[in-house]
């Protein structure tokens, strides 16, 4: 069989999303769902946090659709010049592929895990209709398999502003169109811990016995993610959650950490860039735990409760009943493998360590009894169940 460059197919756009999906959302199957789900959840939260603060409210809907509003600036359907952004129009995000190679920087969250655009969900949806209420105008568009069925149209007036998508998974694409109430759930409450002032709602329509809800906002940001992991656990929850946030240029982004030594015996430390979890830790999590390692030795030195001639204490006795979420929010963040898993960058290392020794060593001088328990405890291997 002869083969040439004539046999070669090129496929742009909404026709290669279509002919291979798995390439864009993972699976056909629930999975590729959900990943639909955040990628016009991660819009409609960058849109929100761009404003300072705000509210992003999904819902499920009976007839198998998703509907995300937001009550951001809003979006034109064309290009808007006159905003700061000066970024594309919402047409433009619909229509046009975004190969997600690139991270967000530290003011954008990482809701998807691909960050492929609003192209895949509209190509992937029987059909979708999008909203804007944009300078007092609400502004309409419906598409079908990701084709336009009309120019984008002035519908009436509006109050406030903000964008409505809401799409129906196309049958003949996806196995399902059944999305989890539970993984979405647990993925927006993640985003509102790591997000402070971000409000996220999750409204279910589909059960027969009544609309179910939740909504996820956490003023304390990852302070309040510890006190709940460790609520979760059947810990006794201890008053002393130890948070600190801090901007360091070196590092070109921030740090937002909290922890706790608490009764359980078990170690639960969580870490994320950029809003992703990374699931395979790196650099910050090295800094985290290099940073604790020495406030604790340096303050059981200055105790007598290790000499000179006694050894460090090992990262296990370290770790034994600690909560921790350690999130970093960079400009450039390096991640090490395709899947973003793993996050890179020694001066980030370097830094997370600086700043959590700092800070745990202001906290036990200002905390001594309660420092004095837990430095003992990880020393001699102590343990008050």
């Amino acid at each position: 069989m002869r083969y040439d460059a004539a046999q070669i197919e090129v496929l742009e756009g909404r026709e290669a999303v279509r002919k291979r999906p798995g390439m864009y959302v993972g699976s056909v199957t629930e999975r590729g769902l959900h990943h639909m789900v955040f990628e016009v959840v991660g819009r409609a939260v960058n849109e929100v946090l761009a404003a300072g603060a705000g509210s992003v409210d999904v819902t499920l809907t009976p007839d198998g659709g998703v509907r995300v509003v937001d009550d951001g600036p809003g979006v034109a359907f064309e290009a808007d010049t006159g905003r700061d952004s000066g970024g594309p129009g919402l047409e433009a995000l619909l229509t046009s592929l975004h190969t997600g190679s690139e991270p967000s920087g530290r003011h954008k969250a990482d809701v998807a895990p691909f960050g492929a655009g609003l192209l895949v969900p509209n190509a992937l949806s029987s059909r979708l209709t999008a909203k804007v209420r944009y300078e007092e105008v609400c502004w309409s568009q419906e598409y079908a398999r990701g084709v336009a069925l009309a120019p984008p149209a002035a519908v009436g007036p509006a109050t406030g502003t903000g964008t409505t998508i809401a799409f129906w998974p196309d049958a003949e694409i996806f196995e399902t169109t059944w999305c989890s109430f539970a993984v979405l759930a647990e993925r927006f409450r993640q985003v509102a811990f790591l997000n402070p002032g971000l409000g996220i709602s999750l409204t279910d329509e589909r059960p027969a016995g009544g609309i179910r809800a939740e909504r996820f906002q956490f003023p304390d940001g990852v302070r309040d993610f510890v006190a709940a992991l460790d609520a979760e656990a059947g810990a006794v929850l201890h008053p002393d959650v130890i948070g600190f946030e801090r901007e360091d240029p070196r590092m070109a982004g921030t740090m937002d950490v909290a922890l706790l030594w608490g009764r359980s015996r078990d170690e639960r430390v969580r870490s994320f860039a950029n809003s992703r979890a990374t699931a395979e830790g790196g650099t910050h999590v090295d800094g985290f735990r290099d940073g604790l390692a020495a406030a604790i030795t340096a303050y059981a030195r200055r105790l007598g409760l290790l000499t000179a001639a006694d050894p460090d204490p090992v990262a296990d006795r370290i770790g034994e009943g600690l909560t921790a979420i350690v999130s970093v929010k960079l400009d450039r963040p390096e991640f090490l493998g395709a899947t973003r898993g793993l996050l890179g960058g020694p001066e980030v290392r370097s830094c997370v360590a600086e700043a959590v020794r700092e800070h745990l060593d202001g906290w036990f001088e200002e905390h001594p009894k309660r420092a004095a328990e837990i430095v003992d405890r990880i020393v001699r291997g102590t343990h008050q169940d």
